[in-house]
């Protein structure tokens, strides 16, 4: 038998009698770190690899994993007993929840807006079971969800505080106009005087609003004493926290009873998983993309697929390079960068071009392209981490009103969670095999533009393969294209020398 004691907000104790039941659940909850292989710790024999879940020394585990905990005694055949502390002491009933939402005001800026049927059930889900990570593509509104939680809470919990924590800048300046456009038309609450943004150069401390949005890196630098007002927190683009730093803040929140989690996906990687399901609670899929673009809520989306051959010539000089020797060769390919700019510009509409590298790739493309178009009127823009969150945001804003702009833009800060509504083609520069890269960037062009147009996405892909050994970015095209057809787009390969 097991007994479950509630520790704090963030933990709970296990025990048992029986330590061998215990040394069971504890290899139940370790798992290989991803990557551990290749790890400074590891590599020294200074740590095994292993990720545990379960602090036998303590006989403690993250709150979220308690559902897991009731499956390994089920499949077991184990008791597991909850003391009075695990229990909540309150629940809202569904009808109460739908009259909350019915009686707020709710706008997109002047416009009085309703929540979409997956929109509330994702909220009631929330509210209802207080722990939980909302999985919910691009584009589904996942900050009018965080908006209906938060306004929520706070009307139920007036001496507790919200902390609403994104992983970049530029989506703490993104949630706070997002929250102004909510409550624009609702005289109860003044964002202004309500929200806080916290981030590099921003006050940490002598404020005295009720909701904070703030970046992980920032708060992780924060006491334990800085967390004890909070009793929710919802944690944005969940899947881009480190695990470490998300742990170290989840772990100081011990009041905060209400844990949401929201994402557009999740990596397949069990322990990062479980992780976050340890810090948050149990996955809730809210909605698909496919099912959002059949119901004409995203834009239309095609990608095409261009696999750019090499002469012979090339590919046997290219046969024995290591992974990064081959990625700067691409990056610094002179007629593979042209026909980036070439492609891009004869697109019409507003168009993203997404590059990993600033100085190898970035900076080179953005020159390339200021001089192709010199002699035109059409605007282009560079943004990478160097440019501040503030400058972003202008960036953003003037591409909006734009119809036919060009944002070359680091991976790292335009592909996970900015909004570009009027966005009609992305060029992926740089070859990546991460399903979540993958699908955060196609998600930066699926909001449907003023003019009704789909969105098209130009993957490209290079072939250096040398008789039977394919290069390594062909691989990874290979796991995009295999990303696409799991997910039901619609694509196509083509084939372009080069």
């Amino acid at each position: 038998m097991i007994t479950a004691y509630k520790k704090d907000e963030a933990k709970a104790f296990l025990r048992s009698e029986d330590s061998g039941l215990l040394m069971e659940l504890s290899e139940y909850f370790t798992f290989y770190a991803e990557g551990y292989k290749f790890m400074p710790a590891y590599r020294n024999k200074l740590w095994d690899g292993k990720i545990r879940l379960f602090d036998s020394r303590s006989q403690t585990i993250p709150f979220g994993l308690m559902k897991r905990v009731a499956e390994f005694c089920q499949e077991r055949g184990y008791k597991l007993v909850y003391d009075e502390s695990m229990k909540t002491n309150k629940f809202f009933e569904k009808n109460d929840l739908e009259k909350f939402i019915n009686d707020s005001t709710i706008s997109l800026g002047d416009k009085l807006i309703e929540p979409r049927d997956y929109q509330f059930d994702a909220f009631t889900h929330g509210i209802q079971n207080r722990r939980a990570i909302l999985i919910s593509p691009t584009g589904s509104g996942k900050s009018l969800i965080i908006y209906m939680m938060m306004r929520h809470y706070l009307s139920h919990e007036m001496d507790k505080k919200v902390l609403v924590v994104v992983p970049t800048t530029s989506l703490v300046e993104q949630m706070y106009k997002d929250f102004e456009s909510y409550s624009h038309k609702d005289d109860s609450f003044d964002v202004q005087e309500d929200v806080h943004k916290i981030y590099s150069g921003k006050d940490k401390v002598g404020f005295d609003a009720s909701v904070v949005v703030t970046t992980w890196q920032s708060a992780i630098k924060l006491p334990q004493s800085w967390f004890q007002p909070y009793g929710m927190v919802i944690g944005d683009e969940a899947h881009t926290f480190k695990a470490k730093s998300l742990t170290t803040i989840m772990n100081r929140l011990v009041n905060a009873g209400f844990r949401i989690g929201t994402t557009g996906t999740i990596d397949n990687a069990l322990a990062n998983q479980m992780t976050l399901e340890g810090n948050f609670g149990p996955v809730y899929r809210v909605t698909s993309t496919k099912e959002l673009i059949e119901s004409e809520t995203l834009a239309q989306l095609s990608i095409e697929c261009l696999v750019l051959k090499y002469s012979e010539e090339e590919r046997k000089h290219c046969k024995n390079l290591k992974y990064q020797d081959e990625i700067d060769h691409i990056v610094s390919h002179k007629k593979r960068n042209r026909f980036i700019v070439n492609l891009t510009c004869d697109q019409k509409g507003n168009s993203l071009v997404l590059y990993n590298l600033v100085q190898k790739h970035g900076k080179p493309l953005y020159d390339a392209f200021i001089e192709n178009l010199k002699s035109t009127n059409r605007k282009v823009f560079f943004v990478s981490g160097a440019v501040n969150a503030e400058e972003r945001e202008k960036i953003r804003e003037i591409t909006e009103k734009e119809k036919n702009a060009i944002i070359v833009a680091s991976v790292g800060t335009f592909s996970t969670g900015i909004n570009i509504v009027n966005l009609h083609n992305i060029v992926f520069a740089s070859p990546t095999k991460s399903q979540i890269r993958v699908l955060q960037s196609i998600g930066r062009g699926l909001r449907k533009t003023n003019d009704g147009r789909g969105t098209i996405i130009y993957d490209l892909a290079d072939d250096l393969s040398w008789k039977r050994k394919k290069n390594y970015t062909l691989n990874h095209a290979i796991e995009r294209v295999k990303i696409y057809a799991k997910e039901n787009f619609n694509y196509k390969i083509h084939e372009v020398p080069i």
